[in-house]
């Protein structure tokens, strides 16, 4: 077999391997192995060549960024800042038919500007705004879906693991991505919010009856300022200290480790014993995301010796459908494997492969890297596998609330994502406009 032969065998192995169920870096790392053994022929060499992919992946200054921002998720969770935060958006948003959605929308987007972790903003909500929607009227229905959809923003609005993880992948700077992917984050929470509110008004039955304005959230001046000033002072000294220059991602993840630490215990919230758990979370988490990073180099380095990816894009070259038609297939693409994939694992296993095909296109990564968080955020809603979806599931407890239920619940806010798709596509200075590019 030839190289180019056994890189398409290896792609078709990973793919069958996936389907039938075994963790995706272990089947990036296993085929990348096996690729590697029998391009060069010596499995020895096979294992120090992926040695060195691991060693130099993992020992790259820029990877502390991750334990970093994944620890101050934890503390923000962990402290009660995320329920001060739908607290105060609930404060705000009472007068509007179908408030309480749209509070749950501008807390998610709260949140998201210190966790960056999806997952961790549907757990918080399911168990804080869910409960409180149901008393107020909304359906269960609606109530788990705008908790699904609106838990993706932490993974566009900064800081984001994924923008994170894209920047490693990629070697762009993680503070461009950051930068970049604040339009359109607010931009989707904004349709997010708007989306409700038509709802409410002209889709009432899937919204719930009781949808009038909401007195009950009378919060003093006083409680607003107890309550949001500490998540404002950790989102002013992370993000406002990235974006002024003060420091890098990096020294700006550890300083809000320190911030949400003081802020813990100034608040009493912060005890030995859940410190002791955020310290276990965030080794797993963090644990996790390394593996699945390594296992990605390894396959780049795999495909990179095959020569799929000149192929590949000697073949995209010869087909003639465009620069446009390039990125509309990739974007479809996407999509679709986020059918079966986690968004990780997505980005894992295109972001390789398109990476020889868009450098010559002269397409700005930057951008491109906000295309490709939207549209994998489309797949944590759909089905048959959504991760936000089976995370709101495993945290809820009601039995009367189906996976079903969550799906079509979260189907209208997949919808206005792809809309703000369409606009990023078509207006890329939504997310270049602010470097100015």
């Amino acid at each position: 077999m030839s190289s180019l032969e056994i890189g398409l065998a290896t792609l078709g192995a990973m793919v069958v391997l996936v389907y039938a169920g075994l963790w995706v870096p272990i089947a990036l790392m296993l085929c990348s192995y096996v690729g590697v053994w029998l391009i060069k022929g010596s499995p020895l060499l096979a294992g120090k060549l992926l040695a060195l992919a691991a060693s130099e992946t993992i020992s790259s200054y820029f990877f502390g960024v991750v334990p970093l921002f994944v620890l101050m998720g934890f503390l923000v969770s962990v402290t009660g800042m995320g329920r001060d935060a739908y607290d105060v958006a609930a404060q705000l948003c009472r007068r509007l038919k179908g408030g309480l959605g749209v509070s749950t929308v501008a807390a998610n987007a709260i949140f998201a500007a210190i966790t960056g972790i999806s997952i961790a903003s549907a757990a918080v909500f399911t168990r804080i705004a869910v409960p409180e929607m149901v008393r107020h009227g909304y359906t269960k229905q609606f109530s788990v879906g705008v908790v699904a959809g609106s838990s993706v923003l932490g993974m566009l609005i900064p800081p984001s693991l994924l923008l994170i993880l894209y920047g490693l992948l990629t070697e762009q700077s993680v503070g461009d991505l950051f930068i970049a992917g604040v339009i359109p984050g607010l931009l989707l929470a904004a349709i997010f919010a708007g989306g409700v509110i038509a709802m409410a008004y002209f889709w009432p039955s899937f919204i719930g009856s009781d949808l009038t304005p909401d007195e009950e959230h009378d919060l003093s001046s006083r409680e607003m300022l107890t309550k949001g000033l500490p998540i404002a002072v950790l989102i002013l000294l992370v993000l406002g200290g990235i974006y002024a220059g003060a420091f890098t991602p990096i020294e700006a993840g550890a300083v809000g480790c320190l911030g949400a630490i003081l802020i813990g215990l100034w608040r009493r919230a912060l005890t030995f014993s859940n410190f002791w758990d955020v310290l276990t979370d965030t080794g797993l988490v963090t644990a996790s995301v390394c593996f699945l990073i390594i296992a990605a180099q390894m396959y780049s380095r795999m495909l990179a010796l095959s020569g799929v990816p000149n192929e590949f894009g000697a073949f995209v070259a010869n087909a003639d459908i465009g620069y446009w038609g390039i990125i509309i297939a990739y974007v479809l693409l996407v999509v679709a494997m986020g059918t079966i994939l986690d968004s990780s694992s997505i980005m894992l296993i295109l972001v390789p492969l398109m990476l020889p095909v868009l450098q010559p296109l002269g397409v700005d990564l930057v951008w491109f890297g906000i295309v490709t968080v939207i549209a994998v955020e489309i797949g944590l809603l759909t089905p048959p596998f959504g991760i936000s979806v089976f995370v709101i599931q495993s945290t809820l407890d009601d039995d009367s609330i189906s996976l079903g239920d969550i799906f079509r619940g979260a189907a209208p806010f997949a919808l206005m994502m792809a809309v703000v798709l369409i606009l990023v596509l078509a207006f890329p200075s939504l997310a270049t406009l602010p470097l100015g590019r």
